[in-house]
């Protein structure tokens, strides 16, 4: 329910753990350790003889791509496991691929069925119980790449999503694509896609919700808030980039440009206006005259000072040099 600290079986291409070349005596145990190292801290409960089982499991970036083919399983998560973890500030996203299951979680109770995605917290207690055997696809995610306020996650816990919305539908298949192909994608594009992925959940999410668009605006401006903090802080930066931007705060590039839309802005130009206007309050203080232009340019991200002078330039119609001269005589 946890991605945990992976053990000597895992790559890059992660981890695969299965009963099939263990002895028949020895499988009940091994499969109770299996699941105790994939999911972190949690009680399970399986059935006397465990014909087979096996967990896959591959990193997508942040997120964490797991397959559980297995018997009959009973997985619980108490407080007392959660306080003793330290590992609680993930989601889990599943798929229920085949079987049945009923998930348990901030006083819901839920049947579910193939086909249908549900939502559960490593924050809170939470019980799965799968009577039958089963296959289920899952995504295992930091809380704040949801994008969930605590409350609206309470919400949607421990029922089934979009079992009858269009987004639903398409959204589970691609899930579980993502899920059988995690390992065979190139790092980056495996983390793209699966913010990519992502997102759709969270829209899957605000659907559910039920939530009108203003709320949705505001939500979208609290993150822009939270971004524009964050590019000021790295303006020094010449690797502030949108790519790495998104990476930093669990969003897909694409929704990162879609937050700008909003200030009818792109990402790119916000960053390099925020620059010159730091590179501009610096070219004219007196404390800085001894420092070249080329040297505070650079000293705020930019990489070429002829770049930095033409942008300078189509910005404030003077060049940094007629800009400096002006704010000398000025204090003058």
């Amino acid at each position: 329910m946890s991605p945990h600290s992976p053990t000597s079986e895992a790559d890059t291409t992660g981890t695969l753990r299965t009963t099939r070349t263990i002895p028949a005596h020895r499988r009940r145990a091994y499969w109770r350790e299996a699941l105790s190292r994939t999911f972190g801290a949690v009680d399970t409960g399986a059935p006397d003889e465990i014909e087979s089982g096996s967990i896959r499991t591959s990193p997508l970036g942040p997120v964490q791509a797991v397959t559980i083919d297995g018997d009959p399983l009973r997985a619980l998560r108490t407080q007392r496991l959660i306080a003793g973890s330290g590992n609680d500030d993930y989601v889990v996203v599943t798929l229920l691929s085949t079987g049945v299951a009923r998930v348990e979680q901030d006083g819901r109770a839920a049947y579910v069925r193939p086909g249908q995605l549900f939502v559960y917290d490593m924050a809170r207690p939470v019980r799965l119980t799968l009577p039958e055997r089963f296959r289920t696809k899952s995504l295992v995610l930091p809380r704040a790449m949801l994008g969930l306020s605590e409350s609206d996650l309470r919400r949607i816990t421990a029922s089934p999503l979009g079992a009858d919305s269009a987004l639903g539908a398409l959204l589970a298949p691609l899930l579980s694509r993502l899920v059988d192909t995690a390992a065979t994608y190139p790092q980056r594009t495996g983390e793209l896609i699966a913010r990519n992925v992502v997102d759709l959940v969270q829209t899957l999410a605000e659907e559910r919700l039920g939530r009108a668009g203003a709320d949705t605006a505001d939500a979208a401006r609290t993150s822009l808030v939270r971004i524009r903090a964050y590019i000021d802080r790295h303006l020094a930066s010449p690797d502030l980039t949108p790519d790495a931007i998104a990476r930093a705060h669990h969003i897909s590039v694409r929704y990162l440009h879609k937050l700008f839309e909003l200030e009818d802005i792109t990402v790119s130009r916000w960053i390099q206006q925020r620059r010159l206007e730091q590179c501009r309050r610096d070219l004219a203080r007196p404390e800085t005259a001894r420092v070249t232009i080329a040297a505070v340019a650079h000293r705020w991200g930019f990489t070429s000072a002829s770049h930095f002078s033409r942008v300078f330039r189509a910005a404030y119609g003077v060049s940094p040099a007629e800009w400096r001269s002006s704010a000398v005589r000025r204090a003058a």
